[in-house]
């Protein structure tokens, strides 16, 4: 009788605790969208007024996954807790310290790993909330710093936000005292320094081109060579768009230890170059040619302080130099610019019966014939 009645305990005690593990499991997974849902619509509550133009479905969407994850951990950490087998098998034992560790307390630990690290999955996604209607706000203005400011906070901030909550799970989850670890690695940070001197380096740059602001995001620039649309100002690197809309990462400290030229700052874009007349070309004509270029130059709306010289003999042409410079303008109206004064350039040529010179040979039988008088 004694032992049926343990059996009737026993059994009916493991079937409720089986019964609320799986009741706790079943109602997490259908109720997670809509709770996670809720809960993020609650947390918008507190930025509606700083993002008063931004629609919550914006918010909801960078929520509801953090938050679901952070739902489906706490549940099934809640559900396994109702569970007595196996979790108080003891899988470690210390005779000296009577230190015992079972099934239960690992558990413990994997979920509280996990649970933390949705919790600060969910204030990353925040932050990028708040650097999106920080981006939206700046677009309205003119200033075009703003648009290159919040990238680099938003990534300083999370980047902090990443090494507090390495530290977080360090003392929370593997017990381990925190202020012991950084007073250690303070006895080693000069060695990390060290390991580290490019990335710093490149750190101190992005400070660098934020104090001094020798560009902004937009601005064409052309550092050692290399032109390019400012796309982004990271931690590391400067991220250009070439014009043919190649993305080209330069490291920050390149940024500021080469030579950097800010196109878009400049008024004019300079233009010189030579064309060669045959030297079959009368001297009138070569005039005629040289005053119509630079009439054309200076009657030119898109150019400024244009000119036209004849301005040596070569091997093989008579060589007229055309100088001008262009308004600032886009790369694509730039281009068409120059196309532009070239065709008019030929059309020029071509009035007054010229040609353009390209190497040539001539043969001694070419050579007009000497009259023998003897």
């Amino acid at each position: 009788m004694d032992i049926n009645i343990f059996d009737q305990v026993f059994w009916g005690n493991t079937v409720k605790q089986y019964c609320l593990f799986g009741g706790f499991i079943l109602l997490g997974l259908i109720f997670k969208r809509l709770v996670s849902r809720l809960f993020s619509l609650l947390i918008f509550t507190a930025f509606k007024k700083f993002a008063e133009n931004i629609k919550d479905d914006t918010f909801v969407s960078l929520l509801l996954k953090p938050i679901e994850s952070f739902i489906t951990f706490c549940t099934f950490y809640l559900a396994v807790n109702q569970l007595k087998y196996p979790l108080d098998v003891i899988v470690w034992h210390k005779a000296k310290s009577k230190l015992e560790v079972t099934i239960g307390d690992c558990i413990d630990k994997i979920f509280l790993f996990f649970i933390i690290l949705s919790i600060f999955w969910i204030i990353l996604r925040i932050i990028d909330f708040i650097a999106h209607v920080l981006k939206y706000k700046a677009s309205l203005t003119n200033n075009k710093a703003d648009d290159q400011l919040i990238p680099f906070l938003k990534e300083l901030t999370k980047t902090l936000i990443c090494f507090l909550g390495f530290f977080v799970l360090l003392g929370f989850v593997f017990e381990i005292n925190v202020l012991t670890l950084i007073t250690g690695l303070g006895i080693g940070g000069i060695a990390i320094a060290l390991a580290a001197k490019e990335s710093l380096e490149n750190l101190i740059g992005s400070f660098t081109i934020f104090l001094d602001k020798p560009f902004t995001v937009g601005d064409v620039v052309k550092v050692d060579g290399v032109e390019g649309t400012i796309e982004k100002v990271g931690f590391r690197s400067t991220w250009l768009i070439s014009p043919d809309k190649t993305t080209i990462v330069i490291p920050n400290r390149a940024m500021i230890d080469g030579v950097l030229e800010n196109v878009t700052l400049r008024n004019y874009r300079r233009v010189n170059f030579q064309i060669g007349l045959t030297y079959e070309t009368k001297s009138e004509d070569v005039k005629n040619i040289v005053n119509a270029i630079n009439e054309y130059l200076n009657g030119n709306a898109n150019t400024k302080d244009g000119y036209a010289t004849f301005d040596n003999f070569g091997d093989f042409a008579l060589h007229v130099q055309v100088v001008y410079l262009v308004i600032n303008m886009e790369h694509s109206q730039y281009v068409k610019v120059k196309e532009e004064i070239n065709f008019k350039l030929i059309e020029i040529v071509e009035r007054y019966k010229s040609e353009f010179a390209y190497p040539t040979q001539r043969s001694v039988s070419d050579a007009p014939a000497i009259e023998n008088k003897g």
